[in-house]
């Protein structure tokens, strides 16, 4: 015998109160690795979808509590981040919009600053390798070639004169000059 198909309407989930929205913030940062900032978007989202039961919510300061606690470290998501994203041979400006967007603090961006400089010519050799631009190239490049390759190391977020200097380079030329 057949079972009737009617359709069982789901109940929307209740709305949220301190505890529901502080069980909902400590199983995100056990997830994912995060910011101050991605966690009260995050939490704010559930909010709206949710509705609010209670008192005013704030999870700005619950995502405070959580960074006081030790869950959210900014800084070491930034840095993290920045490397990972050197690793694959992506540049400054990159990296910094990414910072930016993840949610990290004029602070951290700052210390960071450094350090993000400091790799920013091994990563556009890595992007020149990865994408066979100048040293890394066949056959040397053409004018239009050449500019092409400028143009997409710059979308990679490197500096102009930088990303010229190495598509400009001859095919199997030492690429190590560059980081004298």
């Amino acid at each position: 015998m057949a079972r009737p198909t009617a359709k069982r309407e789901r109940r929307p989930p209740p709305p949220l109160d301190e505890a529901a929205m502080e069980r909902l913030a400590l199983r995100y940062v056990e997830r994912f690795a995060t910011t101050r900032g991605r966690l009260v978007d995050y939490l704010r989202r559930k909010i709206r979808e949710r509705g609010w039961e209670g008192a005013d919510a704030d999870p700005a300061a619950l995502a405070e509590k959580l960074a006081d606690l030790g869950y959210i470290d900014d800084r070491a998501f930034g840095e993290a981040r920045a490397s990972a994203m050197a690793r694959r041979g992506l540049g400054q400006r990159r990296v910094n919009g990414a910072l930016r967007q993840a949610g990290i603090g004029e602070d951290d961006a700052e210390a960071l600053a450094s350090a993000i400089e400091d790799r920013a010519m091994a990563a556009a050799l890595t992007f020149a390798r990865k994408k066979r631009i100048g040293p890394y190239a066949v056959e040397a490049a053409d004018r239009v070639l050449r500019e092409k390759q400028i143009g997409a190391m710059i979308r990679g977020g490197h500096d102009f004169s930088l990303a010229r200097r190495i598509a400009g380079m001859s095919p199997g030329e030492d690429p190590e000059i560059l980081l004298q």
